[in-house]
């Protein structure tokens, strides 16, 4: 992950040095080698990011030591670099109004501290919670004997991120999951940082998901060994070995297929595709598949990991009532209602509805990035109820 954007991360950490030091730390009159250890912080992060960025894969294989390294980014280079972009700004205002001073400077170290907590909050208290949040659907053409039908709809589970004590609370989740009692437990994708053995610390977790009408899942992009470095048949292989987890877990992973469940003389359908995303992302999709023998306006669950599939392919291509997705991790940062994700996804939290159908996407429960501020992870217990 580092090594592919190795040179911003140089930069981010040089800049503010250089400049705070022009500014602030040469005019003062003290020995030459104090003035230079202003310089041995980010020399140290210099050499960190230079180890971190030499790992094999995108995905780092300890997480305790990427945490720090998080920690240390956050506290040493953007509080710095909080205060480089209001310093310059209110440089920039003061000469506007032809000001000698320079009011960017009280608001740099103002945001360089609550940068500082944002650090701290996001890797500890923050990315160390969950939500179980409950929604109730209005939906068309749902059957008469599905009314109140209840689904727990999570995603993103990341579970190599959990190390050390973060495991307790991934079996806090999946407890929570359990004591739904949900007619349908459904997973839309990213199980997996990069490989399958990820999982072996939770196999007997994994395994323990329990609901009336079964687990459902799909694929996210981790899924597909897409970040693992290595050839596109040792990639194929872990995928591979990924698909056969789930399936020795009890899940139905749903490639392109579907299933159909039956209440009496009533019926619905849970169809799921594999990763339909756009550039760097897989796309495997195959909406026409998915759904192909199920009647004609039958009540259909769409399940697909993009959300930005909704629009692409899913309205257009089906008649699914709902579809539920994951992916967009709901940014993971977010502050006065805005978050990383809307900058980019159109539909990235929450519920949409377009000409009476709905796309509902979860915020995740984990991530590849052990780090949250403002945006909970979740777990969503959605009941089904015909509407009026």
């Amino acid at each position: 992950m580092i090594a592919r954007n190795l040179l911003l991360y140089l930069v981010l950490i040089i800049i503010p040095d250089l400049y705070l030091f022009k500014r602030y730390i040469r005019p003062k009159r003290i020995a030459a080698w104090k003035k230079l250890m202003w310089f041995v912080p980010g020399l140290v992060m210099i050499i960190f990011t230079l180890i971190m960025a030499c790992s094999k894969h995108f995905a780092p294989s300890d997480y305790t030591v990427f945490s720090i390294y998080l920690a240390l980014f956050g506290l040493l280079v953007c509080t710095k670099l909080a205060f480089l972009v209001c310093s310059v700004v209110g440089r920039g205002v003061a000469r506007l109004f032809h000001s000698r001073k320079n009011w960017g400077n009280l608001a740099g170290v103002c945001l360089a501290i609550f940068v500082a907590y944002a650090t701290i909050y996001g890797l500890t208290a923050g990315v160390n919670r969950f939500d179980v949040n409950r929604v109730t659907l209005q939906v068309k053409g749902l059957p008469p004997a599905f009314n109140g039908y209840r689904i727990v709809l999570f995603s993103d589970a990341h579970v190599g991120s959990f190390t050390g004590r973060r495991q307790a609370l991934l079996h806090e989740a999946y407890d929570s999951i359990n004591a739904q009692q949900a007619d349908a437990i459904c997973f839309v994708g990213d199980l997996q940082n990069v490989k399958s053995d990820e999982l072996e610390p939770f196999r007997h977790l994994l395994n323990s998901l329990q609901s009336r009408d079964g687990v459902f899942s799909v694929l996210g992009n981790h899924d597909y060994a897409e970040y693992f470095n290595g050839t596109k048949e040792e990639k194929d292989s872990i995928a591979n070995e990924m698909i056969e987890q789930q399936r020795l877990m009890g899940w139905r992973l749903l490639n392109n297929e579907h299933v159909m469940i039956r209440r009496g003389a009533d019926s619905i359908f849970v169809a799921g595709m594999e990763n339909d995303g756009e550039p760097p992302f897989p796309n495997k999709a195959d909406v026409k598949k998915a759904i192909d023998g199920i009647p004609q306006g039958a009540f259909t669950i769409m399940l697909q990991h993009d959300p930005t599939s909704w629009h692409r392919t899913i309205l257009p291509g089906c008649d699914a009532q709902l579809t539920l997705s994951g992916h967009t991790h709901g940014g993971q940062i977010g502050l006065f209602g805005v978050t990383a994700s809307s900058m980019r996804y159109a539909e990235d939290d929450g519920l949409y509805e377009e000409d009476g159908r709905l796309l509902y996407v979860s915020r995740g429960l984990g991530g590849l990035l052990p780090f949250r501020f403002g945006v909970t992870a979740e777990i969503v217990v959605i009941t089904l109820n015909a509407e009026l």
